[in-house]
């Protein structure tokens, strides 16, 4: 058997046959397709990054100066919604209001003790510095999606 024809044959074996994915015909309908499944997803900016969030989920952060344990935060940066069978992104945040997720403040808390040294070789120089990271923790809430939306043609809608 020549050579060429044992890697086509053995391409043509492995190849899969290609699955097509049925879409929504509007980001309304797939709204609405995300509104009707049991649990659903965000991709939210908090303080710069970006988190990909569930209800009830404990997010630790850098800490917030500004805020009191108990307070309520609302996360309006979100990038993508979800569920196990869609998603919709937006081209880069979904429009405020669209979609709402509610984080409330659990506590400031610190990190491990962290050891900073600092030394200088054959001059006796050696300083030990400790510090504890200061961070706050929040409890993400429900993830209210919006009944009605006029989507704009940028939204990315897909499987």
């Amino acid at each position: 058997m020549d050579r060429s024809n044992a890697r086509t044959l053995a391409t043509q074996v492995a190849s899969k046959p290609t699955v097509t994915a049925t879409n929504p015909a509007s980001t309304s309908s797939a709204l609405n397709l995300i509104r009707s499944q049991p649990s659903h997803y965000v991709v939210a900016s908090v303080v710069g990054r970006k988190y990909l969030l569930t209800p009830r989920d404990i997010l630790t952060i850098p800490r917030l100066n500004d805020v009191k344990v108990g307070d309520t935060l609302a996360l309006t940066d979100i990038h993508e919604l979800g569920s196990r069978d869609f998603t919709l992104r937006g081209e880069p945040l979904i429009p405020k209001g669209k979609v709402s997720v509610k984080a409330t403040v659990v506590e400031h808390t610190k990190g491990p003790m962290e050891l900073i040294v600092k030394k200088k070789r054959r001059k006796g120089y050696k300083k030990t510095i400790q510090h504890k990271q200061t961070y706050t923790r929040l409890r993400i809430g429900d993830i209210d999606v919006a009944s009605e939306l006029a989507a704009p043609s940028s939204w990315y809608v897909g499987h």
